[in-house]
């Protein structure tokens, strides 16, 4: 069989859809020797991530020109056996469709997006869902928000969690902190977030706890790390944080590749997340496979990702968020004991398994299951 994949996130810097796409290819690599794959690709230096034996095609970085004429030739010139996407499928797809929904934000909160955006979505992925053979989200909270929001099948509709790349483990708290002192000049300790400048990241709730954690607490020498690729909201995060009476303890580093992460991650005292909507919450997973305390909102997918291994307040309440600073920055053995709850929780992660699963469902929409063509292959 051959399986296409839209992979033309890769290199794109968005974020979580890329992480998403780039474990997948490298675990499918691993795990299936035997079925040709067919990634598409927007940005040059991409093909770096695709495993070596996969085969590539390109497409343009203009989304109408990639769903409306470059992806619909390449499946005719190929022929694969189906097209995974994420959201949004050409309008005209000559295969199955496999679809990765990871929220319906879009639909919910539309105010977190700018009016094109959340319009082109609306339109686009509603109609790839309902035409779709599969559709994989990655928690409990978002499939009931895509059977709410576009009543198909339930059986449609498949959780698979997303998980920790290796690549985020614990290091040398102390050569973290001197690599992250080096790079980007801020001194230990520091609060870190992780997440593109937009208003659902809560990046100026998570301002106002910091500043009401230091007028409680003046004595304390902590900094704040916000981790995260400039937008459209970015002049108002900047300008809220200029008018801050802590502004030179405010840090935005901007986006940044794996490796940098993981020594922010490692140097960091504690990772907060305080994002008002998440489909499942990455970074949660990433702070705790490298052994650092996490306080996260307790709203849409984030207490089902951190189940107890992380301290939950209301994204909308300063004064919890502020409670929960304080309890892990002043509180050392709670913050060891989140510590060692955080690295087991993330350890029951696994893109191995989560890609295996999404093969499993590749199968299922060939036509045959992963048994079945185990079974031909060997005949």
């Amino acid at each position: 069989m051959r399986f296409s994949v839209d992979a033309h996130a890769i290199g794109c810097h968005l974020t979580g859809n890329e992480v998403y796409i780039r474990n997948l290819l490298r675990e499918f690599a691993a795990l299936d020797q035997r079925n040709e794959f067919l990634a598409f690709l927007s940005k040059p230096g991409a093909e770096a991530e695709v495993p070596e034996r996969f085969s590539t095609a390109w497409v343009s970085t203009n989304p109408f020109r990639r769903l409306g004429f470059d992806i619909p030739r390449l499946l005719r010139k190929h022929g694969p056996d189906l097209l995974h996407v994420q959201y949004t499928a050409p309008v005209f797809c000559p295969v199955p469709v496999v679809v990765s929904v990871h929220d319906v934000s879009y639909l919910e909160h539309p105010e977190f997006f700018t009016r094109f955006r959340a319009t082109q979505l609306r339109y686009t992925v509603e109609p790839t869902v309902r035409k779709a053979a599969c559709v994989i989200t990655p928690s409990e909270f978002s499939r009931t928000a895509i059977l709410r929001a576009y009543a198909v099948p339930e059986d449609k509709v498949l959780v698979i969690p997303n998980a920790v790349a290796d690549t985020f483990r614990p290091v040398s708290r102390e050569h973290a902190g001197s690599f992250v002192a080096r790079r980007f000049g801020i001194r230990t300790p520091f609060l870190m977030t992780v997440g593109d400048l937009q208003p659902r990241k809560n990046h100026i709730g998570l301002l106002r706890a910091f500043e009401a954690m230091l007028r409680l607490h003046p004595h304390l020498p902590h900094r704040l790390v916000m981790v995260g690729k400039e937008t459209w909201f970015s002049p108002e995060v900047r300008a809220t944080i200029e008018k801050s009476p802590v502004a030179e303890r405010v840090h935005i580093t901007g986006f940044v590749e794996d490796p940098e992460l993981l020594q922010l991650y490692n140097a960091c005292e504690v990772f907060v997340f305080p994002s008002f909507y998440e489909g499942f919450g990455l970074p949660i997973l990433e702070a705790m496979a490298c052994g650092r305390a996490v306080a996260c909102s307790n709203s849409s997918a984030m207490p089902e990702v951190a189940n107890a291994a992380a301290i939950l307040f209301d994204p909308e309440s300063t004064s919890e968020m502020t409670r929960a600073l304080c309890d892990l920055v002043l509180d050392t053995e709670l913050r060891s004991r989140m510590e060692r709850l955080g690295t087991a929780r993330a350890a029951l992660f696994s893109w191995q398994k989560a890609a295996q699963r999404t093969l499993d469902a590749y199968y299922g929409v060939a036509g045959m299951s992963r048994q079945e063509h185990m079974a031909k292959a060997r005949a």
